[in-house]
């Protein structure tokens, strides 16, 4: 049965809600919980989850919403007390037990920290922009980290910020490193000569790993919010003005830009601008095929993620960049692939991913869609390809269990692994599945053991394959450094443990899961089957 509690005017941030959500679900008898503010896209993804439209639509912003799926009414009534319970219990923790107030104002918050320059700001999109008004006439810098902001706003506040030579780092910006400081999700890498920009958290975290894992190191990361490039009428003044100061900080040698295809206008700006600042440039427009270098050009683009850390890397020690596929040899590739695919059966087919970061996925499904022409994802662009239901697989699927369909109300899965282990358990009786990808990421922000979290959904698969004649390659890899929490290291020996061929890239696994795809389809039984 499902109950709706809502309780007005109670205003808590969206975060420490989501950490309420997964203590609630812990309850007896509750199937699914989310405790969550009344903004217009919860409202609509808990009507979409069954709850009543009627009892919802008194709801406002300002208003809390505990909403819970249970098998009875006591259970449902002991979730409610045990939210309550949970929000007091922490809303005093967070105050200090009255020992020491937090800031609640950007003016009471200056007041404790005068020499502050930058805001990191997640607040509901609605009340998001004026904080980040405030902040800029204040003189700060602003990380907006809330999503849901009007195109509009952005717009207004972006041009502020030009107007008043502060950076605004997104809209939905998740990833930033300031002065070796990580903000967000980001992970712990060594300073050095290779600055970025990036409108995609994950793909900046890729990257910047890629490249302390190779031996370099990081002047800054700004984050610019996926609209920034995108979007022609923003025209990406937060990754203009990256390049910008990025030209004019002396520690940046090789400048690194990172997005998904942008707005012509918007690229050929950056790209001007790039040339302009005269120092080596790796640019990499994401699912884009990447244009002829001009002769004389100071601008690199690269292919993929991996391959825009390892030119920025080569750019940086003044190296030349030699391409490559895999960092094993054609012949372990060739061993790895026959192991792999030695005692799938003939019914397996089908690729699965299961990611938690937007861009990795992003990254997957194009790399399999172009090798397979037939991947569904929920971040597809061709219309035939979009999942009718982001929960359920269907032949080909690339999942980004990050999206707003899987977030509502929990945290994001990045934070808690719960949804993808959920949904990798439900698909365990899938007789089709042939081989599995799967992304690990560490850092700041990220759960404090991911790889041991999703290792039991791993070896369910892989069993549940075993038992019905069948073998399943789950390939991943981590993104990370050695400097991260989590251990960079021990999150690979607990993926292999479980059964995971772990690939130095995202790029890479990608890479090995279409080979595996390719060896089974050209079999001779498949073809007589298929053909």
């Amino acid at each position: 049965m499902k109950e709706l509690f809502v309780e007005k005017d109670s205003y808590y941030d969206s975060a420490f809600l989501m950490l309420i959500s997964g203590e609630v679900k812990k309850t007896a008898g509750v199937r699914d919980a989310t405790v969550a503010m009344g903004t217009p896209m919860n409202l609509d993804l808990l009507r979409g989850q069954g709850f009543s439209a009627a009892a919802l639509s008194e709801a406002t912003p300002n208003d809390l919403i505990i909403a819970v799926d249970s098998d009875a009414a006591e259970s449902a009534k002991a979730a409610v007390a045990a939210a309550k319970q949970a929000l007091t219990r922490k809303s005093k923790a967070a105050a200090g037990e009255g020992v020491h107030v937090a800031p609640t104002t950007l003016a009471a918050a200056l007041k404790v920290e005068p020499d502050a320059n930058l805001a990191v700001i997640s607040l509901p999109g609605a009340y998001a922009a004026r904080e980040a008004r405030k902040a800029l006439e204040s003189g700060l810098h602003v990380m907006l980290f809330s999503d849901n902001v009007s195109l509009e706003d952005e717009i207004a506040l972006k041009s502020l910020g030009r107007q008043k030579g502060l950076l605004v780092m997104g809209p939905d910006c998740g990833t930033a490193i300031i002065n070796g400081m990580p903000l967000c999700f980001a992970n712990v890498v060594k300073r050095g000569p290779i600055g970025v920009v990036g409108a995609s958290g994950t793909g900046i975290q890729e990257v910047t790993c890629l490249i302390d894992r190779a031996g370099s190191g990081v002047s800054q990361a700004i984050g610019a919010g996926g609209r920034d490039l995108k979007n022609e009428l923003v025209g990406g003044v937060t990754t203009l003005m990256g390049v910008e100061a990025l030209t004019g900080d002396d520690d940046t040698k090789v400048i690194v830009i990172i997005s998904k295809p942008p707005a012509k206008a918007a690229a050929e700006q950056v790209i001007a601008a790039l040339e302009r600042a005269g120092k080596p440039a790796v640019a990499h427009f994401i699912g884009a095929t990447p244009p002829a270098e001009r002769p004389g050009s100071v601008v690199r683009f690269a292919a993929n993620l991996e391959e825009t850390a390892a030119m920025a890397v080569a750019l940086a020690k003044g190296e030349r960049y030699a391409p490559r596929a895999f960092a094993a040899s054609d012949a372990e590739i060739e061993a790895m692939v026959e192991r792999e695919t030695r005692a799938i059966a003939p019914k397996q087919r089908y690729l699965r991913g299961y990611f938690t970061g937007g861009t990795l996925a992003d990254e997957a499904w194009i790399a399999a869609h172009r090798a397979t022409g037939a991947v569904h994802s929920n971040n597809q662009t061709d219309p035939k390809f979009v999942l009718a239901d982001p929960r359920r697989s269907v032949g080909h699927t690339v999942v980004d269990l990050g999206d707003d369909a899987f977030t509502v109300g929990r945290p994001h899965p990045m934070i808690d692994p719960g949804a993808r282990v959920e949904r990798m358990l439900a698909e365990c009786d899938d007789k089709e599945i042939a081989v599995v990808l799967v992304d690990v990421v560490i850092g700041y922000g990220s759960h404090e053991d991911p790889a041991g979290a999703i290792a039991p959904a791993v070896e369910a698969m892989r069993e549940a394959a075993r038992k019905r004649g069948g073998y399943l390659p789950v390939l991943a890899s981590v993104t990370g450094t050695a400097g991260d929490p989590q251990n960079f290291a021990l999150q690979k020996a607990k993926l292999e443990m479980a059964g995971c061929v772990v690939m130095p890239s995202n790029h890479q696994a990608c890479m090995l899961a279409t080979k595996i795809l390719e060896r089974i389809g050209a079999r001779p039984e498949r073809q007589a089957r298929h053909g």
